[in-house]
């Protein structure tokens, strides 16, 4: 630990912890302020409709009496199988204020990989619904509801619901809008959300007892290793990260508006829109953060305040020339997280959006998520992820035998506050190893801190190279390889070496910049490339092999996939 959190002093002036009574409360209580002071703003923009906090706050009570007449108490699960769509947000609201857990089911799941998640919602005796889209009903759901015991209830419904009905129809007509048909199930309640949950149910408020205690949201992690796991988090771990965030960025209530390609499924996405409506804020759903062109319509429509997204959908705005030629001075702080950033197109980035604009930031779903930001006001460093946040004690340790390392090496993130999980759901022996007896969570992510205690990211553990004994850590070559003009998006592996046992080979897969020509073959490329990676790189950190290929794999939420990579 760290002497006296020594990275306090370079917060922005002002800045102080949370007091602990104020994060003593739960998110329900938190964001009821925002439906009392602003019932006539738009909370949500989706696809051309405004949503106000005043029809948002009926739908999420009408949301939560269907759940409570339907027989789900405090503490059953509701699983949200949706894009970001208007649903989402009200099914979340509607969820806590029933006393229920949210939990987030990605879209792109397959059926097998929701039956897992739901299955192991319901494996404590919890009763499970699950809200999800017409076309995944039709296609995934009917085909693993009979092997789901403790599914309830599914609630159905599309992308287009909110939209005109001339709209849907031609929506529907021209296949832009997937569809499906929703069917009984044996022994599940089957609802459509517009047909039946806003017209059978009241839209009273109501009030189930919550405590900061009580779990607020179950989300799954990506399963690097083994099945995915749900991190429980309560309202109290929700609150504090919440409140901290505000502060933080300083955001003023009321005053902003957010455009975020985060997909709520995951915990980055969700709570910087239960942020945004704390704040009383306008937020713009992007159902497809791969359509850049919609984006950009909604940025000269909304003229968004503040963006959250993923390095991956940036890299993708700095390809439209739509985004480079819009005017951006209304835009304020611009958010990147979840991933390694390129320094080459955090640069490229701030020469668009303006200087000192973009703000990295670290968290994981087993922290509330953030744990780490740079400055608001201050100096940022580009290439770091920032200070520890608000309430929160960091430490970085040697992954081999646990000892703290000193300034200036490599150690894993060992994190320590308000806002770590209270454990991976029905996981004990889990929980146990990945939080220590003091209450430190153990990352599994590999990062520097520097004497001002700004953390730059190096690797996952599990990442980690190991090359005739010495460490290679990926994202500091890939920083490293980006700045060659050939390259577009990189990701970095280590295969084992036939030659060495124990030791590895450096590989590299990498995408294309397609503004760049190169007068000669794929080889001469390739070579060219290794002869740039050995002059700027130790030789033991130089790729032995580069693989040049289309497109970089993914995953659902736009982190670069090494899972797939390594297959």
């Amino acid at each position: 630990m760290y002497a006296d959190r020594f990275w306090k002093k370079n917060w922005d002036e002002g800045l102080e912890d949370v007091a602990p009574h104020e994060f003593e409360t739960t998110y329900v209580k938190l964001v009821e302020q925002a439906f009392q002071e602003v019932p006539d703003k738009t909370a949500m923009g989706y696809l051309g409709i405004d949503i106000t906090f005043g029809e948002l706050d009926k739908y999420a009570n009408q949301f939560a009496n269907m759940l409570i007449k339907n027989g789900f108490e405090k503490g059953d699960v509701v699983g949200i199988n949706l894009p970001n769509i208007p649903q989402y947000v009200i099914t979340v609201i509607g969820t806590l204020r029933a006393g229920c857990i949210v939990s987030g089911v990605s879209p792109l799941l397959t059926a097998e990989q929701i039956k897992y998640q739901l299955n192991d919602l319901g494996s404590t005796g919890k009763k499970v619904a699950l809200v999800t889209l017409d076309a995944i009903f039709a296609g995934h759901v009917v085909k693993i509801a009979e092997g789901i015991p403790q599914l309830k209830l599914v609630v159905a419904t599309s992308v287009a619901s909110f939209l005109p009905k001339i709209k849907q129809f031609l929506g529907k007509l021209l296949k832009k809008i997937p569809t499906g048909k929703i069917s009984p199930l044996p022994g599940v309640t089957v609802l459509d959300y517009h047909k039946n949950v806003f017209s059978e149910y009241a839209d009273s408020l109501v009030d189930v007892g919550l405590t900061p205690d009580d779990i607020g949201w179950i989300q799954y992690t990506g399963g690097t290793t083994g099945d995915p796991k749900g991190a429980m988090l309560s309202h109290r771990n929700g609150s504090h990260n919440i409140l901290s965030i505000a502060r933080w960025l300083a955001w003023e209530r009321g005053k902003g508006v957010l455009l975020s390609g985060f997909p709520f499924f995951h915990i980055a996405g969700l709570t910087v829109c239960e942020s945004a409506l704390f704040m009383g804020w306008t937020q713009v759903l992007i159902p497809n953060p791969r359509d850049t062109d919609h984006i950009c319509a909604e940025m000269e429509k909304y003229k968004p305040t503040n963006m959250a997204n993923v390095p991956s959908l940036y890299q993708m705005l700095l390809e439209n020339p739509k985004f480079k030629a819009m005017d951006h001075s209304n835009l304020g702080t611009v958010i990147s997280a979840a991933a390694p950033f390129p320094q080459e197109s955090q640069v490229e980035l701030e020469d668009i959006i303006g200087k000192g604009k973009l703000l990295e930031l670290y968290g994981m779903t087993e922290t509330s998520p953030v744990s780490t930001m740079n400055p608001s006001k201050g100096k940022k460093k580009l290439g770091t992820v920032g200070m520890p946040f608000l309430n929160t004690d960091i430490k970085l340790v040697d992954p081999g035998t646990g000892a703290e390392v000193p300034l200036g090496e490599a150690g894993e993130i060992c994190v320590k506050g308000p806002l770590v999980m209270e454990g991976y759901f029905n996981k004990p022996e889990a929980t146990k190893e990945a939080v220590d007896e003091n209450g430190y969570m153990h990352t599994g992510d590999v990062a520097i801190m520097d004497e001002d205690g700004f953390l730059k990211i190096v690797d996952r553990t599990k990442d980690m190279i190991i090359v005739g004994g010495f460490k290679v850590f990926s994202s500091k070559v890939e920083d490293v390889i980006s700045k060659h003009p050939a390259v577009g998006v990189m990701a970095l592996i280590g295969e084992p070496n036939p030659n060495r046992p124990g030791s590895e080979l450096v590989k590299a897969y990498i995408q294309k910049n397609p503004d760049f020509a190169f007068d000669g073959s794929d080889e001469d490329l390739k070579a060219d490339i290794i002869k740039f990676a050995k002059e700027h790189c130790s030789p033991y950190e130089v790729p032995k092999q580069i693989d040049l290929i289309d497109e970089i794999p993914l995953t659902a939420v736009g982190k670069i996939d090494k899972k797939v990579l390594r297959k």
